[in-house]
């Protein structure tokens, strides 16, 4: 049966690759809304392209632009029409692509409408996941996770039986500075922090592999989707990321997904589900694979991976507030206003200051987010 799509972000990473999935298999995939922030001409191709019918542009400055290159469509400006566009009844997968805090409240709304949710954007567990969880359960939405690691874990999961996971094993490439010493890392360029050694990403997310919070991020989605807590998730840096993770079960036995760094496999896996479908990419080699190598994450030269589990044991607003903190600094260190560890820095002294909310309303997550941000934006 044939699926609808709507896409929050699709001229971002993962939105591209999902389109590029939906081009692999037009029989099974339509889109019907595309969304973006300031990507105007992107957005205008990848509608022409497949002929989308609902078209959301956040950028009031773009939105003319958009109107006039697309006479044929629906084109609405900003996040509440994305929100409305998600809820409508031809809609059946919602792939949630967009990056940082602004995903959550497109996702919730597809979630209250029981959508099926693709989920991408991992801010909106690490900020929200008590709401968003309970929300999904309440609305019976599914939530098929895209991130490599999450998805390897639900396949994993899918081969369990029922049988109850000991722990997880979240893999990590190390990002482009694992094996600098500490100093060099501080004097780290931007430049050279988005040279990811195997993963082609957006600037932030890239940015966030670097200082290892992608992986702080990682941690608490998988507590959120997979019902653990965080002292049951192991992070093992696996630099050439064939194993995308691994389940350990109560006998001792220890089930991996592997595949070659390549994102359309989690995201058409999310969208099919249950199915598996033909997908054109590079296979494992395993006669050319000399040797896959495991080792403990620093967490002295990346502290963002420690700061990650110190705001998931803290619960609450702590981790909303981190991941406000953590996307301004990110901004200020790709605009060249702050050093590396000037990140980490400013993350700790925003949990720090915050004011605690244990059991954080969607109001109050709203309003974290905001003075966290602003916190981070002060010396």
């Amino acid at each position: 049966m044939k699926k609808s799509i709507a896409i929050l972000g699709s001229t971002g990473s993962i939105g591209t690759q999902t389109l590029d999935v939906v081009r692999q298999h037009p029989d099974r995939f339509s889109v019907y809304m595309i969304s973006a922030n300031n990507s105007a001409e992107l957005l205008i191709e990848q509608a022409r392209a497949f002929k989308v019918p609902h078209v959301v542009i956040c950028n009031p400055s773009k939105y003319n632009q958009v109107c006039a290159a697309l006479p044929w469509a629906d084109v609405r400006l900003g996040i509440d029409a994305a929100c409305e566009l998600v809820q409508d009844r031809s809609v059946d997968v919602v792939v949630a692509a967009m990056v940082g805090f602004s995903g959550l409240k497109p996702t919730l709304a597809a979630i209250e409408a029981s959508k099926t949710i693709a989920l991408a954007n991992k801010e909106t567990l690490v900020a929200a996941g008590a709401i968003v969880m309970k929300a999904a359960a309440r609305h019976k939405a599914p939530i098929y996770p895209v991130d490599s690691e999450h998805s390897a874990i639900f396949q994993c999961l899918l081969g369990a039986q029922g049988n109850k996971l000991s722990r997880i094993h979240l893999t990590a490439s190390g990002g482009p500075f694992r094996t600098w010493e500490k100093g060099r890392i501080a004097a780290a360029t931007k430049n050279e922090a988005l040279r990811h050694p195997n993963w082609d990403m957006g600037a932030k997310i890239t940015i966030d592999s670097a200082t290892m919070m992608n992986k702080g991020f990682e941690v608490i989605e998988a507590a959120w989707l997979f019902g653990v807590n965080a002292s049951q998730i192991n992070v093992v840096v696996h630099p050439e990321s064939v194993i995308h993770s691994m389940v350990e079960f109560e006998d001792g036995a220890v089930i991996a997904q592997l595949g070659c760094p390549d994102m359309r496999l989690p995201i058409q896996l999310a969208m099919a589900y249950p199915e598996r479908l033909p997908l054109e990419g590079k296979r494992l080699n395993f006669e050319e694979m000399r040797s896959l190598t495991f080792e403990k994450p620093d967490f002295d030269k990346f502290p963002c991976l420690g700061l990650a589990f110190e705001a998931f044991r803290r619960g609450g607003n702590i981790p909303c507030a981190m991941n406000a903190a953590n996307e301004a600094a990110v901004a200020a260190f790709l605009s060249d206003k702050i050093r590396f560890y000037d990140i980490p820095d400013t993350i700790s002294r925003v949990m720090d200051g915050v004011n605690f909310v244990a059991e954080p309303s969607l109001e109050d997550i709203f309003e974290t987010h905001r003075v966290a941000y602003e916190m981070s934006r002060r010396k």
